[in-house]
């Protein structure tokens, strides 16, 4: 067995592969790219009188499409009511930062980050109480996402967005990890 130097052993560590865990109510589903020598195409839902296929008891109100500039910071997004469910395309790249913030949740305080596009095709739910935040990890492109809400926009008494600072859970939370 090869043995390592002083200053290596003492640094060495595993890293942790098993399987992360999730806030409560966040779903990941991922999705079917269809490839050929002409281009792909990804299917983001089957739609039936309002209802999502891939996700039980959520109803489309609104369709939203969302830039990011290189670099820039989108947070942190709170609702009460409205689920959020986020695609953003394979050939993009964001950081997704999710916090538990409901009151007696099982999941309340835990923080999630995981990258979506960057080759792959999915779906995230974003259930009422999650405050959510993306960061675009691209340094010289924007990045898109689409988004489906159960609860249609609204700037009167009715708006059900709230926010709180990009830094409310550390600044930290959007550097890149190293490792």
């Amino acid at each position: 067995m090869t043995q390592f130097s002083d200053s290596a052993e003492k640094g060495y560590f595993k890293q942790d592969y098993s399987p992360k865990r999730r806030i409560e109510g966040v779903e990941i589903i991922e999705l079917k790219r269809f490839n050929d020598d002409g281009g792909s195409m990804t299917e983001l839902g089957r739609i039936d009188g309002g209802l999502h296929k891939q996700l039980p008891g959520f109803t489309v109100r609104q369709v939203n499409y969302s830039v990011l500039e290189p670099l820039a910071i989108k947070a942190f997004h709170m609702h009460r009511r409205q689920t959020d469910v986020w695609f953003v395309p394979p050939s993009d790249k964001i950081l997704l930062v999710l916090a538990d913030v409901r009151k007696g949740s099982p999941t309340e305080g835990m923080t999630m980050r995981f990258v979506l596009g960057d080759g792959n095709s999915r779906l995230v739910r974003i259930p009422p109480g999650v405050a959510h935040g993306c960061r675009n990890l691209r340094t010289a492109s924007p990045s898109t996402i689409i988004y489906f809400v159960d609860v249609q926009f609204s700037v009167d008494e009715h708006c059900d967005e709230g926010r709180l600072p990009w830094d409310h859970f550390g600044a930290q939370i959007w550097e890149v990890e190293r490792g």
